[in-house]
C-alpha cells in the first residue's frame, strides 16, 4: 500500500501542499500540462527549488493579474466543467469548493449557493485547489494520514478585515481534526490548507509504520524561527492492505411512525448522501416496540442527514458519533453480456480483486424484460462473466 503522510508541524497552505507533492518527484511538466486544461488566463506559475532554515524544498508561486473577483460556486463549477480535466479531478475539485462554500456559508449565515468567495475566488486560489487535486490524482496514494496541525496564533488581515488566527473559515474546515498552536505568532494554516486536509486526509496522528520511499518539502513564503515547510512522506505501508476512513453513525429511536413510511425515508436519506441506512427493532420505555433508524454518513454530511431525519421522520432528536472503519475499495464497471449491459460491483483489497457482484437493479430489469426468473438471470450472467474473465 502506498501511504502519504503530511507532517504539518509548521501548518499547511495551498502552495506548500503543491510544493511538497512536486518535491516528491511528481512529473512537473505533466502537472503544468494538466493545469493548462483549465479555461483560465491572467496568471503565471513559478516552480523553483529553495531553502528554509537549511531545508531544501520546492517553492510554488502562483501570481495573478486580477484583483480578487468575488466568484460564486456556480461560476467556479462552470470553470471546472468547461475544462478538459479528467472526470475524477473535476469531481474532486468541485467537492472541495462545495465544502468550502458550506464552511463560508455557515459563518456568514448563507446557503452554499449564495456564497461569493473573496480571496479563494481568485484565479491563483482556483489554481491552488484544482492543482492540488491534479497532483493527488498523479500521486494516487492508497491512504493519506496527517499529523495534528499547527494553526498559529495572533491575527491575520483579509477581505473581511482583521481576524483571529485561525481564521473562522479555517477553523470551520478543521472541525474533527486535531490542532494546536505553537511557536511565533502568525497564520500557519490557511483556509485552503485546511480545506485540502479535510478533503484528502482520512486519519490524523503520528507517522504510521512503513518504509519511507520518498520525502518532499513544500516551502512557505515567510521566513520564520522554525523551518516554514510542509513535509510529505511516501511510505510503503507495513502490515496490512486495508483501506481505512472516518465516518459518522447517526441514529434516531422512533416509536410513533407508520411503518409504511420507512422505505421512502430510507430512499431520501440515500439521496442526501447517506452511505448506508438500516433499521433495528428495539424495545423502549413501558415496553413499547420501536425502531432504531441508523445511518452511516460521511463527515461533511452530518447536518444535511440530521435535517433529513428531523424532517422526514417523527423523531424529535438525533444522536451521532464518529467511528473509524476498514473497507474494501469499490468500483462499478459496466460489462457487455448476451442479455445486455450489466453493472458489476468490483471489490478490491490492496489492488487485488476480492470479489465481484452484479448490480441487482440490472438483473431485475433483464428478468422482467425477458420474463425469466431472477435467480436464473443472475446465475447465467455470473457464469458468463466468470468464463469470460478466465
Amino acid at each position: 500500500m502506498k501511504l502519504l503522510y503530511l507532517d504539518c508541524f509548521s501548518g499547511i497552505s495551498g502552495d506548500m501542499f503543491l510544493g511538497a507533492l512536486l518535491d516528491l518527484g511528481t512529473d512537473e511538466r505533466a502537472f503544468l500540462e494538466e493545469l493548462k486544461k483549465l479555461p483560465l488566463s491572467g496568471y503565471e506559475i513559478e516552480i523553483k527549488k529553495g531553502l528554509k532554515k537549511g531545508i531544501s524544498g520546492t517553492d510554488v508561486a502562483i501570481r495573478s493579474s486580477e484583483h480578487h473577483p468575488h466568484r460564486g460556486l456556480k461560476e467556479i463549477y462552470d470553470i471546472i466543467d468547461r475544462s478538459s480535466l479528467k472526470a475524477e479531478v473535476k469531481e474532486m475539485s468541485k467537492e472541495a469548493f462545495l465544502r468550502l462554500a458550506r464552511a463560508e456559508g455557515k459563518i456568514h449565515g448563507k446557503a452554499p449557493e449564495e456564497v461569493h468567495f473573496h480571496e479563494v475566488g481568485a484565479v491563483d486560489s482556483i489554481v491552488d485547489i484544482v492543482g492540488s487535486c491534479i497532483l493527488m490524482d498523479m500521486v494516487k496514494p492508497d491512504r493519506v494520514v496527517a499529523s495534528p496541525v499547527n494553526v498559529g496564533s495572533g491575527t491575520v488581515e483579509c477581505a473581511h478585515g482583521v481576524l483571529p488566527v485561525p481564521a473562522p473559515a479555517t477553523l470551520e474546515l478543521l472541525k474533527g481534526i486535531p490542532v494546536y498552536a505553537r511557536g511565533e505568532e502568525g497564520e500557519l494554516t490557511t483556509p485552503t490548507g485546511a480545506l485540502l486536509l479535510s478533503i484528502f486526509a482520512s486519519e490524523f496522528g503520528p507517522m504510521p509504520a512503513g518504509i519511507p520511499e520518498k520525502v518532499g518539502y513544500g516551502l512557505g513564503k515567510r521566513d520564520r524561527e522554525s523551518p516554514n515547510v510542509l513535509r510529505a512522506v511516501l511510505l510503503k505501508a507495513e502490515g496490512g492492505d486495508l483501506e481505512k476512513d472516518r465516518v459518522l453513525v447517526m441514529e434516531a429511536n422512533i416509536d410513533d411512525m407508520n411503518p409504511e413510511f420507512y422505505d421512502e425515508v430510507m430512499e431520501r436519506l440515500f439521496a442526501r448522501g447517506a452511505l448506508d441506512v438500516f433499521l433495528t427493532p428495539i424495545v423502549m420505555k413501558k415496553s413499547r416496540p420501536a425502531v432504531k433508524l441508523s445511518c452511516i454518513v460521511p463527515l461533511d454530511k452530518r447536518e444535511e442527514i440530521a435535517r433529513a431525519l428531523l424532517e422526514e421522520t417523527t423523531t424529535i432528536g438525533v444522536r451521532y458519533y464518529e467511528v473509524e472503519r476498514y473497507k474494501l475499495d469499490r468500483t462499478i464497471e459496466q460489462r457487455d453480456t448476451p442479455w445486455g449491459p450489466v453493472k458489476v460491483k468490483v471489490l478490491k483489497r490492496g489492488g487485488k480483486v476480492v470479489r465481484t457482484s452484479l448490480e441487482f437493479e440490472d438483473v431485475r430489469r433483464i428478468s422482467r424484460g425477458l420474463d425469466i426468473p431472477v435467480l436464473k438471470v443472475y446465475s447465467d450472467i455470473t457464469a458468463f462473466l466468470s468464463k469470460k474473465d478466465e
